[in-house]
């Protein structure tokens, strides 16, 4: 390796792949209900940092507001996009009902948390700073 040649962090290497895959997540709660809390927010980017970890992923940034939350994961190519969303969801889904249950049932009901729907956006190095001050700039429920 050259000694000139500076690693960029978000560049990686695998046996026979160089990658740097990244997709920007919206999830939003069912019926686009106001049922997230501040606490329910944090905890939430726990579940998620977790199961991106199990993918061997990373969870970049992460922010979201009453009714629905934005991603920000670096992903090997190996790993299927639908599988590691419909585990980010299923997962952080069960944990947050198993925690703040009585608090979701007055906005949710008929065993869902999120929207079978979600965006998901991949993006270049150009406008991934645009997209980090977009999540960023979310404004988080006060109580």
């Amino acid at each position: 390796m050259s000694p000139r040649w500076n690693p960029n962090p978000d560049v990686r290497t695998g046996r026979h792949v160089v990658h740097s895959l990244h997709v920007h997540l919206v999830f939003v709660t069912r019926y686009r209900r106001n049922a997230f809390t501040d606490t329910m927010l944090t905890r939430c980017e726990e579940v998620m940092r977790e199961v991106c970890t199990t993918f061997e992923a990373e969870r970049k940034q992460f922010n979201g507001e009453q009714d629905h939350v934005h991603l920000l994961v670096h992903y090997p190519p190996e790993v299927q996009l639908s599988k590691l969303v419909n585990s980010l969801k299923g997962v952080s889904s069960r944990r947050l009902r198993q925690k703040y249950d009585s608090h979701v049932r007055k906005y949710l009901w008929g065993g869902h948390f999120w929207s079978g729907s979600y965006f998901a956006g991949s993006y270049d190095e150009a406008p991934l700073t645009a997209v980090r001050q977009y999540i960023d700039n979310q404004q988080h429920p006060t109580s």
